[in-house]
Order: C-alpha cells, then sequence, then structure tokens
C-alpha cells in the first residue's frame, strides 16, 4: 500500500516554514488564551460566589430570627440545581452557576429548620457576558496575531527561499557548462553586514566555481599547448616516414604517424570547444544530401534512409564532422548494418553491435574512456557531442530496444524560407 502523494509545494522551505509559523502560533495563542479564560473566569466566578453566600449568610438570619426574606432568597426554590439541592439538604453550605428565569444565576444554598433548604439566587448575566466578551476577543485577537505572524514570516522566509533559489540557479548554470555564472550576493562583499548561512553557501559556491573555472583553464591550456608542441615534430615524422622504403615496417610507422596526427588534431578541435568560443558559418542545407555526402566520404558500407527530407540553417562543416563521427564510431565499436536514418530535423545513426556502454548513455561520451576491449580514445563522440553543441542541436545515445547503438541528432528549427522561397514545415515528432 501506497502512502498519499503530495503536491510538489508541499515539499518547498516556504511551505514548510508556513506550517511550521501556523502551528506554532495557534498553540502559543491557545495556550495564552486558556490561560487568561481561566484567570478572569475564576476571579469572575469568585467574586459572584462570594457575595452569594454573603447574602446567604444574611438570609439565614433573618430566616433565624422570624424576619422576611430578602430579594432573591427562598425556601426550596424549583430552579435550584438538583446538586445543591442535596447538598443543602445534607446539612452543608455551597454555590453553583445555574439558570433561574432563563438567565444565568449564582446559587448558594444552605440548610434551614424543619430539613429545608433555604437558597439565595444572584444574577450572573454581566459575569457571563464578561467571560463571552472576553472569549471573542481572546479568539479575535489570536487570529489577528496570527495572521500578521504569518505576513510576517513569509515575507522573511521568501527573502530567504529567494536567494537559496537563485543560488540554486547559479549551480544550474555552472553544472551546465556556464563556468563564468557567480551569485554575488552583496552580503559577502560586506564584510561589515553579518553574514547568515545563506550568504555563507553562496560565497562558497563562488569560491568553488572560481577554483574550478580556474583548473579547466589550466587543463585547456596545457591540452593546447600539447597539441601544439606535438604537431611539428609530428608533421616532420609523416615526411620522414614517407622516405621510407617500402615494407611491413615502413607501414607500421606510417599507420602510427598518422593515429598521432589524428589525435594531435582532435585535441586542438577539443580544446578550442572548450573555449565555446565557436562561431557558426550559417547556410541552408538538406539533410538527405549532407547525409548521403558524409556516408560516400566516408567510405563505408552504410545505408541512407530519408523518410521525410528537411532543409535546415546550419553549419554545414560542422554538421558533417558530427555525423561522420557517428558513423565512424558505428563502423568502429558496432556491427553492420549501419543505418543513416533522416526523418525531419531527426538524423539517427544505429548500428546492431552490442550497444554503448551503460556510463556513456547515463552521463554521456567521457574523453579516453573505452570499455569492452574496444579501440580508441573516446574522442569521436567527444567531438560530436561538441559540435552539436555549437550547432544548438541535441545529441542523444541510447541502445536501441532490437540491440544495437542509437545515437539521434534533433536540429533547432530556425523560421525562415527554404531555398526554394517556399516556407519550412514545423518538424512533426519522432516516435523512435
Amino acid at each position: 500500500m501506497t502512502g498519499l502523494a503530495l503536491p510538489r509545494w508541499a515539499g518547498t522551505l516556504a511551505f514548510k516554514a508556513a506550517v511550521f509559523i501556523t502551528v506554532m502560533c495557534c498553540a502559543l495563542a491557545a495556550l495564552l488564551g486558556v490561560l487568561v479564560h481561566v484567570s478572569v473566569t475564576d476571579r469572575t466566578v469568585g467574586q459572584a460566589r462570594q457575595l452569594a453566600l454573603a447574602r446567604l449568610h444574611t438570609a439565614t438570619a433573618q430566616y433565624e430570627a422570624g424576619d422576611s426574606l430578602l430579594h432573591g432568597a427562598s425556601l426550596g426554590p424549583e430552579e435550584l440545581p438538583a446538586p445543591l439541592r442535596r447538598l443543602a439538604a445534607a446539612g452543608d453550605r455551597g454555590t453553583m452557576v445555574g439558570k433561574r428565569h432563563g438567565r444565568p444565576t449564582m446559587w448558594a444554598a444552605g440548610p434551614a429548620d424543619g430539613g429545608r433548604v433555604l437558597a439565595v439566587a444572584v444574577d450572573y448575566s454581566q459575569g457571563a457576558d464578561t467571560i463571552a466578551g472576553l472569549d471573542r476577543a481572546i479568539v479575535w485577537s489570536s487570529a489577528l496575531a496570527i495572521g500578521a505572524t504569518l505576513l510576517v514570516g513569509a515575507f522573511a522566509v521568501t527573502r530567504v527561499t529567494r536567494r537559496l533559489h537563485g543560488t540554486a540557479q547559479v549551480a544550474r548554470r555552472i553544472s551546465s557548462g556556464d563556468l563564468d555564472a557567480r551569485v554575488d550576493d552583496p552580503r559577502t562583499k560586506d564584510v561589515t553586514r553579518p553574514q547568515d548561512e545563506v550568504a555563507a553557501v553562496a560565497a562558497a559556491l563562488d569560491t568553488m566555481a572560481s577554483s574550478l573555472q580556474g583548473r579547466l583553464l589550466t587543463e585547456q591550456r596545457f591540452t593546447a599547448d600539447v597539441a601544439h608542441e606535438l604537431r611539428t615534430p609530428l608533421t616532420g615524422l609523416h615526411a620522414a616516414a614517407e622516405l621510407l622504403p617500402p615494407g611491413r615496417p615502413t607501414e607500421l610507422v606510417r599507420d602510427r604517424v598518422a593515429a598521432l596526427r589524428t589525435l594531435t588534431e582532435d585535441l586542438l578541435e577539443i580544446s578550442r570547444l572548450d573555449t565555446r568560443r565557436e562561431k557558426l558559418e550559417l547556410g541552408t542545407e538538406q539533410l538527405g544530401a549532407v547525409a548521403e555526402r558524409v556516408v560516400r566520404a566516408s567510405g563505408t558500407d552504410t545505408e541512407v534512409r530519408v523518410v521525410r527530407d528537411e532543409w535546415v540553417e546550419t553549419d554545414r562543416r560542422r554538421l558533417e564532422r558530427v555525423l561522420g563521427n557517428l558513423v565512424a564510431n558505428a563502423h568502429r565499436h558496432g556491427r553492420g548494418p549501419v543505418v543513416v536514418t533522416v526523418d525531419g530535423p531527426v538524423v539517427t545513426v544505429r548500428d546492431h553491435g552490442d550497444g554503448y556502454p551503460a556510463y556513456l548513455v547515463e552521463h554521456g561520451p567521457q574523453r579516453f574512456r573505452t570499455e569492452g576491449g574496444a579501440t580508441g580514445h573516446g574522442l569521436g563522440l567527444t567531438i560530436a557531442l561538441g559540435q552539436a553543441e555549437v550547432l544548438g542541436a541535441r545529441l542523444e545515445f541510447a541502445n536501441a530496444a532490437g540491440g544495437g547503438a542509437l545515437a539521434g541528432l534533433t536540429l533547432p528549427r530556425r523560421p525562415g524560407p527554404g531555398p526554394d522561397g517556399a516556407a519550412w514545415e514545423a518538424p512533426h515528432p519522432n516516435p523512435s
């Protein structure tokens, strides 16, 4: 049996603070109201009881002297409460609040000669009205106090939660790659102002972001410097390898030199992508033609399926780089047949191998990481993902239901006419 699902807003700090403030205000108001009610009631009832007992004493003296009884005194009145009547009949005196002619009355009764009961009635309407008015005042003042406290508490809590939300948004921007994002809480810049916990969290986040940015920039510069330094000797090695006599050793040397040159160029490309300063050279391209051109350039046995062709405004060189890396990865790490499908603005590349590793599907490609005995440096998909981000496209990795790896590239739609002057159609959702 599952518990009742609470709405999302019920888990927010503002809601929890409002509930806590409300409960505490209600408890405090109830406690104070009970104390005031009990104190005033005891005093009012005590005064009425003393007055009733004093009149009973006077009435008893008059009755024993044979004088006429004062107003409000009588023998065994019918409206005398039964518990008080029994108490007086037993020979004791007592008081009790009851009714007389429908009005609140303080009764005092005691024994009289002949086993009769002498009772005195004192009007208690004013005391009852005082207590009722006090109770209403307590209720209204408690409601007003709770409302005012809630407003003040909500204002104070909202200020805190607004700052927390701002800090969380900056943290999300940093996690998405915006290393220049900072909270810049003014409380952290003025040392004379008291520093609360939210300011401490903001300062810690800004410090962490600055440190992380510095380390990443250092790594990026190191990668770029190493790649640049390797280009010169590799160029010399390539030229020297071309001068070697034909043979198997020469082929091995040339193959390794080519692999080193490819790795160096990939590192340079990644360093440029890391700087996030790449500029697009936009043009209108037909996705089906781009996919076929990429497959021809790869020299692989890859099938191109055009379900619904599309004209898009994109950077052709970067788009070809993304699709070329996806096709090369499918042939290198998967098994045929490899199929490139164009369906509107969505291009998918699927192989029929063992599929992507679990870490890649969950977290995306990671440079210099491969699993399952695969060869390579893990840079091809990393570059494809980086170039897709520059294009503003979404590149997703998954494992197909029937087996094999599935990479889906969804290009953004930019409004405007196609090369033939006709308006572009809005993309249809791709169920795959």
